[in-house]
């Protein structure tokens, strides 16, 4: 394997007495799929805040495309090419889908953004999520589907290298679930990176090459998808004794 494009290097992370991250390490190669699961409060969401510069870590270090960046605010981290989508949508809720596409053109993506007019690039974008219809509806007006995937277009808008997506599945149908995984295979497809939070087990052995289980801050396991979810501890973590 050549360089990573991402590294962690133990990680720690810290609220108060209460210890999230007890040294994670992890590397995700370019253009993989990668996969992070683990119970309720095993420190998933907290290590991806790390990852993009959401929160501070107060120990190890963080390297993309071998450059560490563990002190670059998350903005920095962002025009680097690392991407995130939420687990609650927050659009400009007053703007228009084509507009919030937009802002996050002009803004986040720089550089990497085309020359020309970024409405007719945004409406590529939009197409490629199945929004185009809804260029001009007002962002909080959308369904919960059409939330989540204008959720993915604004990430994707960041023209991103990694791109983690953050149990953008939850709360959704299972036909809904198959068209938010179709959008990010295509999106792999393309070249992206993607790292994917997931409680819904059949869109995580579906979607990844490889997958990390933390577990009360801690990495208990890593390997295939088939190798992982049969692992011992795993099941522990998941089920108890």
């Amino acid at each position: 394997m050549g360089e990573p494009l991402l590294r962690v290097e133990n990680v720690v992370k810290r609220f108060g007495g209460f210890q999230a991250l007890g040294g994670v390490s992890l590397e995700v190669q370019p253009g993989e799929r990668f996969g992070l699961i683990g119970p309720n409060g095993s420190g998933k969401t907290t290590l991806i805040n790390c990852i993009s510069g959401t929160l501070r870590n107060d120990e190890g270090r963080i390297f993309f495309r071998g450059q560490d960046i563990t002190a670059l605010p998350a903005h920095r981290r962002t025009w680097r090419g690392i991407a995130r989508t939420f687990q609650i949508p927050r659009p400009f809720g007053t703007m228009t889908v084509l507009e919030n596409l937009r802002v996050t053109l002009e803004y986040a993506a720089r550089e990497r953004a085309r020359a020309g007019d970024p409405a007719v690039e945004a409406m590529e974008i939009l197409a490629g999520v199945g929004l185009d219809p809804k260029a001009g509806a007002i962002s909080g007006l959308l369904t919960q589907i059409e939330m989540r995937k204008l959720e993915l277009a604004r990430a994707m808008a960041a023209k991103p290298a990694l791109l983690i997506s953050d149990e953008a599945m939850a709360g959704l149908s299972s036909s809904e679930v198959d068209e938010l995984l179709e959008i990010l295979l295509r999106l792999n497809a393309a070249g992206t990176t993607v790292i994917m939070i997931e409680h819904i087990m059949r869109a995580v052995m579906r979607f990844s090459e490889r997958i990390a289980v933390l577990d009360a801050g801690e990495k208990i396991a890593e390997g295939p998808p088939d190798k992982v979810v049969s692992d011992r501890a795993v099941e522990r973590a998941y089920l108890g004794e």
